[in-house]
């Protein structure tokens, strides 16, 4: 590629600036020649505004074409009207640009790359980058030279608001996915953005929505919607153990065995078909012990409702031995006072109605894991899953997502597809321990590329999700954030010019930041039409 071919139909000249004078490591600087772009405002115009910053220019070199933004711009003059007398042999008049090199063009090739070691030389042409230029820069942000068709515009540029952002779906996937901002930012409306234009593109996306906004965002033709407890159970047999912890939020390891226990018991009453709890108080220990030892790993099925009572029941212990040889179970006041608040937190989890409909077997309604097979089986299928009515409990939705997502890695041969999950920091830890919920989230962001499982999380607090499961995210939408700590834990994807406007950003107005982008963009989101309940009301 050479310069004359960039600047085809266009008289080269008019978009002179100036030449290289200064050269560092981190940028150059360019003496203006041409003042007559200062000056002249009738040809300014959106995309050209020289007398500002953060406009792209074009460096002829001998390593090749480079472009570089121009962040710093000043003269030596404080009187505007002066700089028309530049050039007239007074050797303390100038008008200087300071440059960012992020792109060039080799003799060899016909689109950018980013510009490594190469820099720029003392005395290279500096011109103002066209239109035709910018647009074939956008072009080559993309890193991956997959043929593969982009999906439709979901955005327009800052800078330019002509362009729109058309970017690959692996661009934005294939290392997973994070949309991060304050309330308020617009980061549902870009979520909902970028759904719509996978949705309509026929890529298959799984969402789990835990408020319910997205409800009424995509017709059934569209998307096979379930909501959990009201057409969608699935049976207490199908969770593990961790999986029960994590649901309840067992505070420590006592709890976790006491419920460990709780549920063996009630897996032995459902094997010999008794509807009732295991009452353990004055019962033979070795008889006990032998009946819990007998149930095997296909009883797995119980009674979650008498759970609350078998917790109770368990709070035993071996008493004393004595010359009469007692080998029966006793009450434990100590260990029934220890299970009391658990025995709470459980029967609260409970009252909600709809929880009990969904741990249950009911024939008449949908079952999750079913559903889910049958989604990651079917190359066209989207899949839409509505956790509200479950209530706002964070061990519920912590549990669903991660039953979820272990099982999805556990299939072998699946369809790609792209799993979304919306407010994400809501199952970042229990309220009541240090245990994180994101284990089955960190092995879908390690191991799921490999198989086709492309995250896309949403969350108001980054500083909240498990920083294992953030490391493995290799893209970025950057709304408004205005907590130091969560500024902090994004800054390794920024620039200093983008980190000072994190603050500034206006609802809607997003940074996205890639590895798999040759610089950071500035985007304006475009609104859906699809319905979408995340409206403030007006006070």
């Amino acid at each position: 590629m050479t310069l004359e071919s960039l600047y085809q139909g266009e008289n080269l000249q008019d978009y002179y600036l100036g030449k290289i004078t200064q050269v560092y490591r981190s940028c150059s600087i360019a003496q203006i020649d041409n003042n007559s772009f200062m000056t002249d405002r009738s040809k300014f115009s959106r995309s050209f505004l020289p007398n500002t910053i953060n406009y792209y220019v074009v460096i002829d070199s001998t390593a090749g074409i480079f472009l570089g933004e121009v962040f710093e711009n000043k003269a030596s003059r404080k009187d505007p009207e002066a700089l028309a007398a530049f050039g007239s042999g007074k050797n303390e008049d100038y008008h200087e640009i300071s440059i960012d090199t992020i792109a060039i063009i080799t003799p060899e090739s016909d689109r950018f790359v980013l510009s490594g070691f190469k820099t720029l030389g003392i005395t290279d042409k500096v011109y103002l980058a066209t239109d035709k230029i910018y647009q074939m820069y956008l072009e080559s942000l993309e890193t991956s030279q997959e043929e593969e068709e982009p999906l439709p515009p979901f955005a327009t540029f800052l800078d330019r608001t002509n362009a729109d952002v058309l970017v690959k779906p692996s661009t934005l996937f294939n290392r997973h996915l994070m949309c991060v901002g304050s309330t308020n930012s617009g980061k549902s409306t870009t979520a909902l953005a970028i759904l719509d234009k996978l949705i309509t593109t026929g890529r298959k996306t799984l969402i789990i929505d835990p408020t319910g906004e997205y409800r009424d965002a995509f017709t059934h033709a569209e998307i096979t919607k379930l909501t959990l407890g009201v057409d969608t159970t699935i049976s207490p047999s199908k969770i593990r153990m961790e999986q029960w912890e994590k649901l309840f939020e067992t505070e420590n390891s006592s709890q976790g065995a006491v419920l460990s226990e709780a549920i063996t018991s009630l897996r032995f009453m459902k094997k010999i078909g008794d509807d009732s709890y295991y009452y353990k108080v004055g019962a033979n220990i070795d008889e006990v012990q032998e009946n819990l030892a007998s149930v095997s790993n296909d009883d797995t099925d119980f009674n979650i409702e008498l759970l609350p009572e078998q917790i109770q029941a368990e709070s035993v212990c071996e008493p004393a031995r004595d010359n009469n040889y007692n080998f029966r179970y006793c009450y434990d006041t100590l260990k029934a006072n220890a299970n009391a608040s658990f025995v709470q937190k459980i029967q609260y989890q409970m009252t909600n109605t709809r929880f009990l409909t969904f741990f249950s077997n009911d024939p008449s309604m949908y079952n999750l894991l079913d559903a889910i097979d049958q989604f990651v089986n079917e190359p066209d299928s989207s899949l839409y899953i509505d956790t509200s009515s479950l209530g706002a409990a964070e061990g519920i939705g912590g549990m669903v997502i991660d039953l979820v997502s272990n099982y999805v890695i556990s299939q072998d041969q699946i369809y790609p597809f792209v799993f979304f999950i919306d407010e994400v920091h809501r199952y970042a830890k229990s309220r009541y321990s240090d245990k994180e919920f994101h284990g089955g989230l960190t092995l879908l962001a390690r191991e799921g590329r490999k198989k086709g499982i492309f995250l896309y999380l949403t969350t108001q607090r980054p500083t909240d999700v498990s920083s294992v499961l953030f490391g493995q995210v290799g893209t970025l939408l950057i709304h408004r954030l205005m907590l130091n700590d969560d500024i902090n834990t994004v800054q390794n994807h920024l620039d200093d010019y983008a980190m000072k406007h994190i603050r500034k950003l206006n609802q809607g107005e997003v940074i996205l930041s890639s590895v798999n982008l040759l610089h950071n963009l500035f985007i304006q989101v475009k609104k859906s039409d699809r319905p979408q309940y995340n409206d403030t009301p007006l006070l």
